[in-house]
């Protein structure tokens, strides 16, 4: 059987709460959704299809093809169960493989030792059927196989893509605490933006917000900056297939006249850190930045953009009793110079986002790391519209 061109259960992770839009991004690349849950999708495909899904999802975390389901009580079991498999037919004989896992069972309470079986039963198969043993590590530089078991239920895949897809490949300096790549696309996908208005990112840190949103408006797809995944590592791996899908992520950009992006920071060192990135993304050119106190950044006037900015919320840095003024300044900002935009700010700290004085219209959960974050959006009414809406309720 070859696996690049047969289907089998293919199941996408992502991280927690990314799941909606990891689903979107799915659809649009064509593909039929079987299962949506709370940290990926599953749906059915070949490894033929996961290449294309690795070159092109932002939301993603790993792209998994499902080799087999079984039953296994303890880690001996796993051991029986993938001994027998025919793994001559998918590693190459100089190639070197890594093993993951998502672990939960009682047995087990260091899931290394159930990757260390798993290790186990595919070099003695190899060495079996070709006298040579293959080499191991932890580098998801090679073939990667992934477990997966909960309590009875295992099922081992392949990992196609190896690194995770959630970092994107062109950030070279991700400045203090730095947004992951995947989940700053995430945010942009749940605003109102049309890839079309100004997006204006004070606050800007590294810059990752401003870059996602240019590589959204212009579909830039993050296969343009990475070169290995963990597909290229099997037998049958077709390099054409791959240089195909390669050379439709140039093809496939496009130009957005008249787009503004604007990213500041009152940091000259985060700017010049964002205008490195933003190069490295070959977006340079298309953001507008500059070093100013985010109160001062330049709002275009006479249209409807989206404003987003990702304050410090004291979990990590800043001091809470300043981090209060800044974001009553925000506030007064997105009021009194923000008309006619929808205004959006990610913080970690719904305490400190009270000190925003406005009614967020909605609240959209995420999380970054471990912290329950939400993006708080307002619709910020220009000045005749506020006046009309008064006029309405006298």
């Amino acid at each position: 059987m070859n696996l690049f061109t047969s289907k089998s259960i293919v199941i996408i992770t992502c991280p927690k709460r990314l799941a909606s839009w990891l689903e979107l991004e799915v659809r649009e690349l064509g593909f039929a959704i079987e299962e949506t849950f709370i940290t990926g999708v599953r749906l059915s495909g070949s490894i033929n299809d996961c290449i294309k899904l690795n070159l092109n999802l932002r939301c993603a975390s790993q792209v998994l093809y499902s080799l087999k389901k079984f039953e296994a009580d303890d880690a001996d079991d796993i051991y029986k169960n993938l001994v027998d498999y025919p793994w001559e037919t998918i590693l190459p004989d100089s190639g070197y493989f890594s093993i993951t896992s998502n672990v939960n069972n009682p047995t087990i309470n260091n899931s290394l030792f159930a990757n260390l079986r798993v290790k186990d039963a595919i070099v003695d198969r190899m060495r079996e059927k070709r006298g040579t043993r293959p080499s191991t590590g932890s580098a998801l530089t090679g073939a990667v196989i992934h477990l997966f078991w909960k309590n009875e239920k295992a099922e081992i895949f392949i990992d196609t893509s190896g690194d995770s897809l959630g970092r994107h490949g062109y950030r070279k300096i991700p400045g203090q605490a730095p947004m992951l790549e995947a989940l700053a696309a995430a945010t942009i996908y749940a605003t109102h933006w049309d890839r079309k208005s100004p997006f204006v990112n004070p606050m800007c840190g590294s810059g990752t917000l401003a870059i996602e949103a240019v590589m959204i408006a212009t579909n830039r797809r993050p296969g343009l900056f990475r070169t290995n995944y963990a597909f290229m590592h099997l037998l049958g791996y077709d390099e054409k297939i791959y240089q195909e899908e390669d050379a439709l992520l140039e093809k496939q950009i496009v130009e957005v006249p008249g787009l503004r992006i604007i990213a500041t920071d009152y940091s000259a060192r985060a700017i010049d850190e964002a205008k490195k990135n933003a190069l490295a993304a070959g977006v340079a050119g298309l953001i507008d930045f500059a070093v100013c106190d985010f109160a001062a950044t330049e709002i275009p006037p006479d249209v409807s953009g989206v404003f987003y900015v990702n304050p410090e919320y004291g979990e990590r840095m800043g001091d809470l009793k300043e981090l209060e003024k800044t974001y009553s300044r925000i506030g007064d900002f997105m009021k009194q110079r923000c008309g006619g935009y929808y205004g959006y700010v990610f913080t970690g700290n719904l305490e400190l986002a009270k000190k925003i004085g406005l009614k967020a219209k909605r609240r959209i959960e995420f999380y970054t790391s471990t912290i329950d974050c939400r993006l708080l959006e307002y619709e910020l009414y220009s000045g005749s519209r506020a006046a009309s809406k008064e006029v309405k309720q006298e």
